[in-house]
Parts: C-alpha cells; sequence; structure tokens
C-alpha cells in the first residue's frame, strides 16, 4: 500500500503499487450551485481538518499492517495482506471464535503436568535426536498423553546420555592430565641415557668453588620440586629473564631418584650462568623415612590407601554424580597428591638448615618479573608470605573459603576450624626459616595427614578388620560399617571420627591447619592464579603478574592446555636445544 502527496499539497493518492485505489483532492469547499452532480470524473473534496485526522489514521495503521503482514510472509503462509492481517488480529474481531486453539493447548498443558508427576515405565526403544521424536510422532499420529509420555521419556533419556559424556568427558580429561606426554618421556630418556655416557652431563653441580654460596644468605635462594624436566627449564629460565639480578639467584632442584639422571644432564649441559643451581634427588637425604614421611608409610602398609590412589579410577563415579562432583573426585584421587615430592615443602626447614629465607616455586609456573622485592617484604613476624584467595576479580579462582577444601559435615573439621576463613595459595611463597625452625608446624601438618589418612583407611577397609579389633559385628554394608567404626571408636578410643574424608585433595588443606595464624598476606599481584582450569582467564591480567600459575589439569605442556594461555609458557622453552628438536617437543601429533 502507497500513499503519494502531491508537490502542492493539493492531492492525496492510495494505492496498492498498480492500480490507485483513491485520489484525494484538498482544497475549499466549491458551492454546490458550481458542483456538477454525480459527474464521472469529479473529485471529493476534504478540508484540511478532516485530512489532518485522514493521515494520522494512516500513519498508525499502515505501519501495523506491514509489520504483520511481514511476519506472517517470513513465517512461509501464503495469503493475502487482508487475510493476514485477519489472522494476527484474530478471529473475535473478524470472524467468530470456537476457542478451540486455546483449549488445546490448556489440555496440552495439562496432560504435561500430570505426566511430569508420573514414573516413566519402560517403554521400549526411544529416539535417540529430536528430529527422530518428530518423524515418530507424525508416523504414529499419538494421542496428547501418549505424546507427552514419549516426549518426557526422551527427554530423560537424552539428559541420561549428555550426563554420561560430560562424565567420560572428565574421565578422559583426568588421564590426559595424569599421563606424561610422549615428547617429555623421550626427553626424559634421552637424557637419562646422556648421563651415562657423557662425562660432561655427569659434572659436579655446582662447581666446587661456588658449593659456599648454597648456604650463603646474601643470595635469592629458589626451591623447586619436581620430576618434570620441561618443567623445570621453564620455571629456571624465566626466573633468570625476568631478574634485574641474576647473579645474585641460588636454585635449588630436588627431583626424585628415576629422574635424577635426566635433570642433572639437563642443567650440566645448558649451564645457567651468572646464576648458580645444584640438583639433589630425595634419596640424598638419608632422613627421609617412612618414619619421617607419614604418607611414605601409609603407601608401604596400607594396601587400601595405594589402591584408593592408584586404581580403577573409573570407580570413583556414581549414578548421583555431576561432572563437578566426579572431576573433584578424580583429582582427589590423583597419585600425585601422595608423591614425596608433593610433601617435601613441609622439610624445608631440615632440608636447608643454614638458609634463613628461600622462595618455593610449583613446577608450573612461570615467573614474569623480577622477585627480589619479596626478599625485602616484612613478614611482621609470620613465617609464609602467600596470596590470599578470598577476595579478587576473578569470582571463580578468587572466591574461596575453607568451605571449599574441608568437610565440614565431619565433626573433627566443624570442632577446629571456621567455614568462612579465607585461604592461602602454595605455589610461589616465600618461608622464613629461621622462625619456622621455632615453630611445631611440621607436627600440625603431619597429625592432620595421619588423621585423613586412617579416616581414609577406615573408610575403604573391609569390615572383618574392625571384627578383628572390636569383636562386635561382621560385614553388612558400608552405612552400618561407618555406624560401627563410630561405636568401635568409642569402645577402643581409635583416632576416627567418621568414615568421611576430612578434605578434599592435596597437601595444602593440611598446610592451611598448620599455617594458620603464621601467614602474612601478600599483594595478589606477585601470584596469579587458576591459569589450569579458568578458560576465561583475562590476558591483560596476565601479562600484570609477576608470577603466573598453571594450577588446575591443564597444564600448558599437555594437550589439553588452553591455547590462548600456552605462549606464556612455551616462549621459554630452549625449542633450539637438540634433545628438545628430536623429542619433537611442542609439535602437534
Amino acid at each position: 500500500m502507497q500513499l503519494r502527496i502531491s508537490p502542492s499539497m493539493r492531492s492525496i493518492t492510495i494505492s496498492n503499487g498498480v492500480v490507485d485505489s483513491m485520489k484525494l483532492r484538498v482544497g475549499p469547499a466549491l458551492p454546490h450551485a458550481h458542483q456538477p452532480p454525480h459527474h464521472p470524473s469529479s473529485t471529493p473534496f476534504f478540508s484540511y481538518r478532516s485530512l489532518f485526522y485522514f493521515v494520522l489514521f494512516c500513519a498508525c495503521l499502515l505501519p501495523f499492517v506491514f509489520i504483520r503482514t511481514a511476519l506472517v510472509t517470513l513465517e512461509g503462509l501464503e495469503c493475502s495482506s487482508l487475510d493476514c492481517f485477519k489472522r494476527h488480529i484474530g478471529p473475535n474481531i473478524f470472524s467468530k471464535s470456537n476457542g478451540n486453539s486455546k483449549k488445546l493447548v490448556k489440555e496440552l498443558y495439562e496432560v504435561l503436568h500430570n505426566v511430569d508427576k508420573e514414573k516413566i515405565q519402560n517403554l521400549g526403544k526411544l529416539p535417540d535426536t529430536f528430529h527422530e521424536f518428530m518423524s515418530e510422532m507424525k508416523t504414529n499420529k499419538y494421542d496428547a498423553r501418549t505424546f507427552a509420555v514419549r516426549l518426557k521419556a526422551t527427554m530423560e533419556n537424552m539428559n541420561k546420555e549428555i550426563k554420561r559424556s560430560r562424565l567420560s568427558e572428565q574421565l578422559f580429561k583426568h588421564y590426559a592430565a595424569s599421563a606424561i606426554p610422549r615428547g617429555i618421556h623421550c626427553l626424559s630418556l634421552r637424557l637419562t641415557d646422556e648421563y651415562s655416557s657423557n662425562a660432561h652431563a655427569r659434572k659436579q653441580l655446582p662447581p666446587p668453588e661456588l658449593l659456599p654460596i648454597l648456604s650463603d644468605n646474601s643470595y635469592h635462594h629458589f626451591v623447586l620440586a619436581t620430576d618434570n624436566i620441561l618443567a623445570a627449564s621453564v620455571v629456571v629460565s624465566s626466573a633468570i629473564q625476568s631478574s634485574e639480578h641474576p647473579e645474585r639467584m641460588v636454585f635449588h632442584i630436588i627431583t626424585d631418584k628415576k629422574t635424577y639422571p635426566g635433570m642433572h644432564s639437563w642443567f650440566a649441559l645448558n649451564p645457567v650462568s651468572p646464576a648458580v643451581i645444584e640438583v639433589k634427588s630425595v634419596h640424598q637425604f638419608g632422613w627421609l623415612t617412612r618414619e619421617n614421611v607419614p604418607v611414605l608409610e601409609a603407601m608401604e602398609n596400607h594396601h587400601f590407601v595405594r589402591s584408593h590412589y592408584h586404581g580403577n579410577r573409573a570407580s570413583a563415579v556414581s549414578g548421583g554424580d555431576n561432572p563437578r562432583a566426579f572431576a573433584s573426585k578424580l583429582q582427589a584421587r590423583s597419585p600425585m597428591y601422595i608423591s614425596l615430592l608433593n610433601h617435601l615443602r613441609i622439610f624445608l626447614p631440615e632440608l636447608f638448615p643454614n638458609l634463613d629465607k628461600v622462595l618455593f616455586l610449583d613446577d608450573d609456573v612461570v615467573i614474569q618479573r623480577d622477585l627480589s622485592p619479596l626478599w625485602e617484604i616484612d613478614l611482621q613476624g609470620k613465617i609464609m608470605g602467600a596470596v590470599e584467595t578470598c577476595k579478587g576479580d576473578d569470582k571463580w579462582v578468587m572466591t574461596k573459603r575453607f568451605r571449599t577444601y574441608f568437610n565440614f559435615s565431619h565433626p573433627l573439621i566443624v570442632a577446629n576450624l571456621d567455614p568462612d576463613e579465607c585461604p592461602w595459595a602454595f605455589g610461589m611463597n616465600i618461608f622464613d626459616l629461621s622462625a619456622w625452625r621455632k615453630t611445631n608446624i611440621r607436627e600440625t601438618f603431619h597429625y592432620w595427614v595421619k588423621e585423613v589418612l586412617f579416616n581414609l583407611f577406615a573408610f575403604l577397609l573391609c569390615p572383618k578388620f574392625l571384627t578383628d579389633i572390636c569383636g562386635q559385628w561382621s560385614c553388612v554394608g558400608r552405612n552400618h560399617i561407618l555406624h560401627e567404626i563410630l561405636l568401635c571408636h568409642q569402645h577402643s578410643h581409635l583416632n576416627i571420627k567418621s568414615g568421611l574424608t576430612l578434605w578434599k585433595f592435596g597437601t595444602l588443606p593440611p598446610a592451611l591447619i598448620a599455617f594458620r595464624g603464621y601467614v602474612h598476606p601478600i599483594d595478589p599481584a606477585w601470584h596469579m592464579l587458576g591459569l589450569g582450569y579458568q578458560e576465561n582467564t583475562k590476558l591483560d591480567n596476565v601479562r600484570k603478574a609477576a608470577v603466573i600459575h598453571y594450577n588446575g589439569q591443564c597444564k600448558p605442556w599437555l594437550d589439553i592446555g588452553f591455547k590462548h594461555l600456552k605462549p606464556f609458557w612455551t616462549k621459554h622453552v630452549n625449542v633450539s636445544n637438540d634433545f628438545v628438536r628430536h623429542c619433537h617437543i611442542l609439535e602437534p601429533l
């Protein structure tokens, strides 16, 4: 529909685009005597006031008609403008309404509501996709109730498939995070072989003339405990490149017995001058025995604890688990949490008896700024400087509380801890070893580690073992086991409060307890967390941080690492090194 106004504003023509429907002339009314009666070509006259009301009416009506007609056209319906207009205005105006549509919708709602309360029985094979469901509906022409029942059953079936897929994703991700990449395994083997065949790879680290520096407190001492050679090289390389005084840096690398030859070879063949480095193995510390390390004792003596961390991961899942809970369970059963290297930080005063202050680093960090000012921080009599994780911009990474780590349904936890207390992070911590030696932090830490291991042992072992202890009951199910463990505690005064674990995973929870009152908060800009699980990490914040930490499953050396966060780590890999090139590290599969 078109509305044309002449340039002289004396005539208005309304047409449908092809034929003029009406033509109006505007002007003063002529006397009836001069107007030819019933002349076929005569044009009706309107006053300006009539024209104003008419144009106003058209201005309101025409857009409405156009939009409603356009909607029907987009929907693919074939109808004239008037028919489309009638359909959208509704039958109440242009035709009589029988209310069939409203009645049908109301009945469908009632059927769906009633079916939602019913328990779906076995309906045979259900459609796998929504397309199959619609095809089945069209073919079989079910009644409303059958339609609603099969719709609900299909949706429930699809939800189960989605959940099963997400659980499988978490399981595969856990396996990927726990596995050793082929390139890193190759690097370790080649360097170990080099250690046995190349005298330069076995040279003393550091040289004899630099040995006194290892206990010189005028230097800045960095401690790193790891069995990942490539990760260790990145930590050391990034720290030296970022330092304003690399000649004052001393690195103490501690690894396990099997990794020691390869780790030693790497740093012997790739000097870090002007910094100083030493590489030691845990077997070189004779006092690190199972009597002094509760985790070692539990692993050697209790098959149940060992199988819990090294057994079948898929057995951790239950039908009621959601993917996030399942991921947490898998992470809790990671063998890394009971490795000696992961517990070494609690022995720092004994490992370095002549040092007053050290900076302990995890192997999944990258240093981007000079860390020398950390040695100048006044810890105000505290033992450790650490970044708190209860305040920050990232609402996932920096909103932790004690309730995040501890099981507050356990009476021992409820009696000793506050769920709203603010935790802190491992990964980059400055320690005052002189002040630490005056406390019982290590004893407190070991007490709680033994407590959780004993609770785990009690939760996993066969009730027959407790029958031998208490002589009261037999194996009749887990709920009864938990009840009888409490009874057993009352009679034998065993230190078991429940079959439930005290915390989820890691060495951080017992450290949070052991270091309570001994932690000095430092500026969060020193240590940015979450690059191993927060995919939405802001790159500007990453660039500004002094230390970035890839804590989480998605390590930068793994294929599951986040692509946009990897370059901050990979740029410190020595890709020109022959061993790195021959092992095809960082090359796509």
